[in-house]
């Protein structure tokens, strides 16, 4: 793997990537990941989503089944169908720092609340707000289906040492 304090070391694609400081930081992040797919008409969409890193998926569980859930979500039926898809975890400062992962998802299903779940709202809702929700959608009948990204390519950009090949950086 790449050490972190030399981020020109490596190529854009590289899984090593994930080891730097920057995608580490937008690893343990608030941010949402920016989830791109193929819809089963053909037309691509983007959704932002919730998401726990385990050290080599990025784990994005969805609802099936919950006291509050109307109907399963519908990007299931097309990631079965292709699961190649695309992920952007990115800060709004400046300068920006950029995370994209590329790869396919494997996708099971779950009786209750996934751990990784459980993890995610740990994170974006803090302690005390994860486990009053949890508490409330962690009843019978709840299922949810875990969307595990398994990255085959890794891009980084921070606008610092790593900017995009248009602006003279690396490709």
């Amino acid at each position: 793997m790449a050490q972190s304090g030399d981020p020109m070391a490596l190529r854009q694609g590289d899984l090593g990537l994930l080891e730097s400081d920057v995608a580490q930081r937008l690893l343990a992040s608030r941010i949402p990941a920016r989830f791109a797919y193929i819809a089963g008409d053909g037309t691509p969409r983007v959704l932002a989503t919730w998401f726990h890193w385990t050290g080599e998926v990025l784990a994005m569980p969805t609802f099936l089944a919950a006291p509050h859930v109307r109907h399963a979500a519908g990007r299931l039926r097309a990631l079965r169908a292709n699961p190649d898809v695309a992920v952007t975890i990115d800060t709004e400062t400046f300068p920006p720092e950029v995370l994209t992962l590329r790869g396919r998802v494997t996708i099971s299903e779950v009786e209750g609340i996934p751990p990784e779940y459980a993890s995610a709202a740990r994170r974006y809702l803090g302690d005390e707000a994860a486990r009053a929700y949890l508490g409330e959608i962690d009843q019978p009948g709840t299922r949810m289906a875990r969307v595990d990204l398994h990255p085959t390519w890794v891009g980084v950009l921070d606008f610092q040492m790593r900017l995009p090949s248009a602006l003279g950086g690396i490709s």
